[in-house]
């Protein structure tokens, strides 16, 4: 083909694919994300709160919230039900450190068939590792920043 008949194959080829795709509901989906994701996190300061109020404070507080997130997460991922919030709600389900945890649990689960060392322990850190690395770089970076000012 010549140029010009390439550029028309393609377009047409474009609209084709257009005509057979679903149409997205981008409001639809963004509503959704929003309230999964509100409702995540207004369980998380549901915790926070019945937490400082049986006495933990500051860190302590902080760290027992996450740890209850993250137990959540991996709990509800193994019990199937994670997959199923995400899939209506989208990206309002990755957002939260659930989704993290989320993301952690999935493909240990997946592959715990090959084993804990190849299957459980080298998959779990897939999708996960990249954020842990680069998570603890940027805590490297801010804490170098911070001594030298």
């Amino acid at each position: 083909m010549t140029g010009k008949n390439a550029q028309n194959y393609n377009r047409n080829y474009l609209k084709y694919v257009a005509g057979l795709a679903p149409p997205t509901k981008h409001f639809k989906n963004c509503l959704a994300a929003f309230g999964v994701g509100g409702l995540i996190c207004s369980i998380g300061q549901f915790f926070r709160y019945m937490l400082e109020y049986a006495g933990l404070s500051g860190d302590e507080l902080a760290a027992a919230v996450s740890v209850i997130l993250i137990f959540l997460g991996c709990l509800l991922t193994g019990l199937g039900v994670y997959d199923r919030i995400g899939r209506h709600a989208g990206a309002g389900s990755i957002v939260p450190i659930t989704g993290f945890a989320n993301s952690v649990t999935s493909p240990a689960i997946e592959f715990r068939t090959e084993g804990y060392i190849y299957g459980t322990a080298a998959k779990m850190f897939t999708v996960a590792g990249a954020i842990i690395v680069y998570g603890v770089f940027s805590g490297v970076l801010v804490g170098i920043i911070y001594c030298l000012l």
